[in-house]
C-alpha cells in the first residue's frame, strides 16, 4: 500500500461531502505530474490525507481511501465545465482520476501544525514552491501524522 497527501478546495469537494456521497471521482487535476501519479502509481486500496487548501485554513481533514483505478475525468469533456479541455478526446482523453471513498474525518490538522515538527521537513508538501494537488506521503511520515489525528 501507498500513501498519499490529495488537495481539496473545500467548496468543491470537503471531507464532509465526502462522507455524505460515500466516493467521489478526484476530478479536476490539470497538472501532468499528478495525473502521472494517479495513472503510474496509485493502486486500489492506497489511503490518502484528504487536505482542505484554498480555504482560511489548510489543513488535513480527514483520511479517504482509492477505491477505483485510474480513468478519464469526465469533465474534461464538458464544455460548461471550469475544468474541460478542448483538445480532450473520448478516444484520447488528456486528463484522469481516481474514484475515492470515504474513511474518516479526523480533527484539522493546519499546514501551521505540520511545520512545526521537524519529523515531516522532507515532505513535498511542506516544500517550497509545491503546487502539486496530489503528493507521495512515505510510511513514517503517514504514521507520525497518524498520531497527531487521534
Amino acid at each position: 500500500m501507498a500513501y498519499w497527501l490529495m488537495k481539496s478546495e473545500p467548496d468543491e469537494v470537503s471531507i464532509d461531502d465526502l462522507a455524505a456521497r460515500k466516493t467521489v471521482p478526484w476530478f479536476g487535476v490539470r497538472n501532468y505530474q499528478a495525473r502521472n501519479f494517479m495513472r503510474d502509481a496509485m493502486r486500489v486500496g492506497d489511503r490518502a490525507f484528504f487536505y482542505h487548501s484554498g480555504c482560511a485554513e489548510p489543513g488535513i481533514a480527514g483520511i479517504c481511501e482509492v477505491c477505483a483505478p485510474a480513468h478519464a475525468d469526465d469533465t474534461q469533456f464538458d464544455p460548461d465545465s471550469p475544468y474541460y479541455d478542448p483538445k480532450a478526446t473520448a478516444e484520447q482523453p488528456r486528463w484522469l482520476c481516481v474514484d475515492v471513498k470515504f474513511v474518516q474525518k479526523t480533527r484539522l490538522l493546519p499546514l501551521a501544525e505540520l511545520r512545526n515538527h521537524p519529523e515531516l521537513a522532507g515532505m513535498q508538501i511542506l516544500q517550497r514552491g509545491n503546487r502539486l494537488s496530489i503528493t507521495p506521503v512515505s510510511a513514517a511520515e503517514w504514521a507520525f501524522i497518524k498520531e497527531r489525528l487521534r
